[in-house]
């Protein structure tokens, strides 16, 4: 097993991990209410596919960190994991920009497949929306080196963040037709 990364402070690390949460759901929530009329001098629509591409990483090194856990990787788990909540990061900043100079877009399917785009939406929305602390203390768990605790989190944590990252691009891929 690995040693801690990090030392213990529920407390502080309770309070960081919930001001954090909140403040990116709120940074979410706000700014996409809001569009940008800025010409960048290219498709605002690239930050969706980068997004995209960065779930679609995401779900494959979830998928690498539960293999490497498995076999008692536990070295390449933590790094790996640890990219994953990297790129996690750079997508949120990425779904922010794209928010911000694309705006809304209206889904224009049809009903069968608008059926199927709602359905994962109407999950993917409010899952995305409440993981980010459930990840961070998973994450804080493991970095303390409390394997039972950060296991028991993850049973539930890794298949709902999985869940997150894999429709996100499922949502890209249905909608991306519709962008202008």
């Amino acid at each position: 097993m690995l040693s801690p990364s990090i030392e213990k402070n529920d407390k502080k690390a309770r309070l960081l991990i919930l001001t954090v949460s909140f403040v990116v759901f709120a940074a979410v929530v706000i700014l996409s209410k809001f569009k940008l009329e800025i010409n960048l001098g290219f498709n605002p629509h690239i930050f969706a596919l980068a997004n995209a591409i960065i779930n679609s990483i995401v779900s494959v090194l979830l998928v690498a960190a539960l293999l490497a856990v498995k076999k008692k990787n536990y070295q390449a788990h933590k790094n790996i994991m640890l990219a994953a909540m990297l790129l996690s990061v750079l997508f949120l900043v990425s779904y922010i920009a794209h928010h911000l100079l694309a705006g809304e877009t209206k889904f224009g399917g049809d009903s069968a497949t608008k059926t199927f785009y709602y359905f994962i939406l109407i999950t993917h929305i409010p899952l995305a929306a409440i993981i980010l602390p459930f990840i961070l203390f998973t994450a804080y768990r493991g970095l303390l080196s409390e394997f039972g605790a950060h296991k028991k989190l993850a049973r539930y944590t890794w298949p709902l963040w999985l869940y997150v990252s894999v429709t996100g691009v499922l949502v890209y891929y249905l909608i991306s037709p519709y962008y202008n």
